[in-house]
């Protein structure tokens, strides 16, 4: 079972669920950023960039688009060169390595700003 399977399987369980736990559970999950890698196959320093997030893992949903697919080549028309590059919820983050301060500090706008709207 695939992490992504695992936490849909999780989110779907947890909104048929009526107890408190059960919404809390669904709303986080919910309310996670998705930091989106645009990549290609080989990639080492995508491969390198991911190992540097791990520690985070928890705490975003990564989503990988491969830019050598038909359907991605806007992406590869845009990104062609600068690969690894990153968006948080959808916004350009950062590229060729991770700027871990940076991430740190947006990932953390975020999650002060689900907080708030919670």
């Amino acid at each position: 079972m695939t992490m992504l399977s695992f936490l849909s399987r999780t989110l779907q369980l947890a909104r048929y669920s009526s107890s408190l736990v059960g919404r809390q559970l669904c709303s986080a999950s919910a309310n996670k950023p998705v930091l989106t890698l645009f990549t290609k196959k080989p990639c080492p320093l995508c491969d390198e960039a991911k190992e540097v997030l791990k520690p985070y893992k928890r705490r975003f949903i990564l989503q990988e688009v491969d830019i050598t697919l038909s359907e991605n080549s806007v992406w590869y028309d845009k990104y062609k060169y600068d690969i690894p590059v990153f968006h948080l919820n959808g916004k350009f983050l950062m590229k060729h390595r991770v700027d871990v301060q940076k991430f740190e500090d947006q990932l953390m706008k975020l999650e002060l700003k689900n907080d708030e709207s919670q």
